[in-house]
């Protein structure tokens, strides 16, 4: 049985310790299946991104605001969560010619498969290297394919991580739950609220006419991919300052053109001082952090939660993981495709559509994630300032899958036809950006009096100084 979008919704609100009569207020249209799949994603997309567009009005009812309602249509929060865009007509590639699910050949018994995923070069290069292939982007599929047919699945999958790389062996979810891993998982909260310093509460300014909810709110975005990404930009939509900070030294894929919607978009070099003396000065003036790095990585440069707690007392820090903070695999490298296939979808996907290892429709696990950290800052924001104190929000991959698992799976979920270019033009909108002529999906949450918007254009990074604007010039 499949869990309804509005119970879903339900329980997220109560997990946050949010006022039961704002539900009212939200209205979700639409069933299931939203795309060829036999799990909920579209309720998972649809919940998720009500949940956030709900605390969002929370926040500005609290502002003084109206109390608007809400309302999210499943198909338009499904085709959001595709993370379909053009760029110039131009429809970027969404993986590496290496990247994808492979057979090894050493396995006993059933065969065992590895995804790889090579979007960022290193990580290709570093598993071709590793299977003893030349580097670069000559080898081909068919190159990878034989060298995996020497590798058991799961030693290439240690191999890979013993190397800093980023490779997944395909479990079923029996194998999944039982791992060591997910029994670490299983009991943290799919949203993790923890008081981590004191702070008198922080009262939000009231809005002045008709802003957006989250209008004057800062958010600093050290995060990459899409899942982080996800986060900032919906929350930027809502209104909010949102400054996206990338390294100099370090690549980007191209989603980043249509993640950074709405945002500011800087360069920091937290390898030099200078570079973390210009993040502690965005940080004190900051409402919302969020970050995607490992444990250590962050903590080692001197951003981790209690130093930030110290340093902005009252924050909202919000952290992403692939696999949870505790376990063996607290502080694992991951991608949602790397997720999906290391905990058992790929697997339980195949065998829904009687075929090898599927993956899901999108990367579900990312784009819910991204907009349960939104709703997690906005709660975390609302506690703050009725309770005070500075606040740590967890939300991770793996454990947005097992919320998946438990929304239910979707009778006649594979025959659902599968979204194509005319079905996406009837909602498809154009934006200016620094990278030319963007045309993606707008915002699937519909506001009754202050529509979501991106009033910034996506910028290449590196574009903006790292200095809040003045509050009267972003208004």
């Amino acid at each position: 049985m499949t869990t309804s979008s509005k119970q879903a919704l339900q329980d997220l609100w109560h997990l946050a310790q949010l006022p039961d009569a704002a539900l009212s207020r939200a209205t979700l249209t639409g069933e299931e299946p939203a795309l060829p799949s036999s799990f909920a994603v579209g309720v998972a997309a649809q919940s998720s991104i009500a949940a956030a567009a709900l605390a969002a009005t929370e926040i500005g009812a609290a502002r003084g605001g109206a109390n608007q309602k809400i309302s999210v249509d499943i198909h338009e929060a499904a085709l959001e969560t595709t993370g379909f865009f053009s760029i110039d007509g131009r429809v970027p590639e969404a993986w590496d010619k290496i990247s994808g699910l492979y057979p090894c050949g050493a396995d006993a018994g059933e065969p065992g498969f590895v995804r790889i995923h090579a979007n960022f070069a290193h990580h290709r290069d570093g598993a071709l290297k590793l299977l003893g292939l030349p580097v670069g982007d000559k080898t081909e599929k068919a190159d990878v394919e034989r060298a995996l047919k020497k590798w058991h699945a799961q030693e290439f999958e240690q191999a890979a991580a013993d190397n800093k790389l980023v490779v997944s062996a395909l479990r079923s979810f029996a194998e999944w739950d039982a791992h060591p891993a997910c029994a670490a998982l299983r009991p943290q909260p799919l949203i993790s609220f923890e008081r981590i310093g004191d702070a008198a509460p922080i009262p939000l300014p009231p809005l002045s006419g008709p802003e957006q909810p989250l209008s004057g709110i800062r958010v600093l975005d050290l995060t990459r991919i899409l899942a982080g990404p996800t986060c900032g930009r919906t929350l930027a939509a809502y209104g909010a300052d949102v400054m996206l900070i990338n390294s100099p030294k370090l690549p980007n894929v191209e989603a980043i053109i249509d993640t950074s919607r709405g945002k500011l978009s800087a360069h920091v070099d937290l390898e030099t001082e200078a570079g973390r003396a210009a993040l502690r000065e965005l940080a004190r003036d900051t409402n919302v952090f969020i970050q995607g790095y490992r444990p250590d990585g962050i903590a080692k440069r001197g951003f981790g939660p209690d130093e930030l707690a110290t340093l902005r007392p009252g924050i909202v820090y919000v952290s992403l993981s692939a696999y949870g903070h505790l376990g063996p695999w607290g502080n694992k490298r991951g991608f949602d495709s790397l997720v999906q296939t290391a905990t058992g979808f790929n697997h339980a996907e195949g065998e829904a559509f009687g075929s090898g290892p599927r993956a899901l429709p999108m990367q579900i696990l990312d784009f819910a994630s991204g907009f349960l950290m939104a709703f997690g800052a906005e709660a975390a924001l609302l506690r703050q300032a009725r309770e005070g104190g500075s606040w740590h929000v967890r939300v991770s991959l793996a454990r947005t899958g097992l919320w998946l698992r438990e929304l239910g799976r979707v009778a006649g979920g594979t025959d659902a036809p599968k979204p194509d270019i005319n079905t996406l033009k009837r909602y498809l909108q154009a934006y200016d950006s620094g990278y030319g002529k963007l045309v993606a999906m707008p915002h699937a949450a519909k506001f009754s009096s202050t529509p979501a918007q991106w009033s910034r254009p996506s910028m290449p990074p590196g574009s903006h100084p790292p200095v809040w604007p003045r509050k009267a010039a972003a208004a």
